[in-house]
């Protein structure tokens, strides 16, 4: 081998050597993972079935709390309403007619038996007085003056009889248990009532909560049943990243870290916080455990973004996330 290949050969074997060295020191490629965005809706439909009236919003529309949804046909419970609230009525009024007093004119005639007794008996002890004094000089007789301390204590009775004649009239007119009773029964009417403007009240559905109007499952004239969706929103705080990360990675991922987030034509500083791991793999490929294969699996993992960036995604949008430090 002549001096010249000698040469040749050692500056090959010496840029062989250099780039072996930048090939086992070169900087790790950043871990990135993909995934996609994913969104939990708020499905609403009637508490009860019915017939679907009108439906105030359509697909693509932003609703706030409280906005109307749709109406179902109410005429039912609107009648049903208006029965317990009369039986309602009925039963405070009877209520009200046992805790009562007599009519008023049953407690003036009572009040004027009282009174037509009172003077009876004054007329009875002034005769008594007269006869008395009249015995002791002779002019009556005992049998007389006996006579008429009987008719006394006669007109003393009448009266009791009268007053309490008025107290019974001025007292309530059921008994104490029929009042207690008839207590219950108004409260039984007042749930019965409440149980129907509740029912009435579900015939015009509200937003639940502010979003999107994701779909609209229903059209007025359908007939549903309880349950059934009428109209899908998407609170933005609702959307979330699945993504997918290999076995070797996972102890580097837990629930609390933030992560980055990118997309086509996603902001530079969108972050989420991992809200979830699974604890096993969702996809096994048919092959036997060995450190050659254990990248293969592929565990689950979610991250919520914030909630004033969660907007920036549309379901089954195409997501990287990548690692960065654990939030506090």
């Amino acid at each position: 081998m002549d001096k010249r290949t000698i040469i040749v050969l050692g500056v090959v074997m010496a840029v062989a050597a250099a780039f072996a060295v930048l090939w086992f020191h070169k900087a790790p490629a950043e871990a990135s993972w993909q995934g996609y965005a994913e969104a939990d809706f708020v499905k609403v439909g009637p508490t009860q079935q019915g017939l679907v009236t009108a439906v105030h919003v359509q697909r693509g529309d932003h609703v706030v709390k409280g906005a109307p949804l749709f109406d179902q046909d109410d005429a039912m419970d609107r009648a049903a309403v208006d029965q317990a609230a009369h039986l309602a009525q009925q039963a405070r009024d009877q209520l009200a007619n046992l805790q009562g007093p007599a009519k008023p004119t049953e407690i003036a005639q009572a009040e004027a038996n009282l009174n037509d007794a009172i003077a009876a008996r004054g007329k009875v002890q002034a005769d008594l007085q007269r006869n008395e004094t009249l015995l002791a000089s002779g002019s009556a007789t005992k049998q007389v003056v006996d006579q008429e301390r009987a008719d006394l204590a006669s007109a003393e009775a009448k009266i009791a009889a009268a007053a309490a004649a008025v107290k019974q009239a001025q007292a309530p007119l059921g008994r104490a248990d029929e009042i207690v009773a008839q207590a219950s029964a108004v409260e039984v009417a007042d749930a019965a009532l409440a149980q129907a403007r509740w029912r009435l009240a579900q015939r015009s559905v509200a937003a639940p909560v502010a979003g999107f109007v994701a779909d609209v499952l229903a059209r007025p004239g359908e007939t549903l049943q309880a349950g059934a969706p009428i109209v899908s929103l998407l609170p933005p705080e609702n959307i979330f990243i699945r993504f997918f990360v290999p076995e070797p990675s996972l102890a580097h991922v837990h629930p609390g870290d933030t992560v980055a987030l990118t997309c086509d034509n996603c902001p530079p500083d969108v972050t989420g916080a991992v809200s979830f791991v699974s604890p096993q793999a969702e996809y096994t490929p048919p092959f036997i455990y060995s450190e050659s294969t254990r990248a293969k699996f592929v565990f689950l993992a979610e991250a919520r973004p914030k909630p004033d960036q969660a907007a920036l995604f549309n379901p089954g949008q195409p997501v990287t996330v990548k690692p960065r430090a654990a939030s506090p």
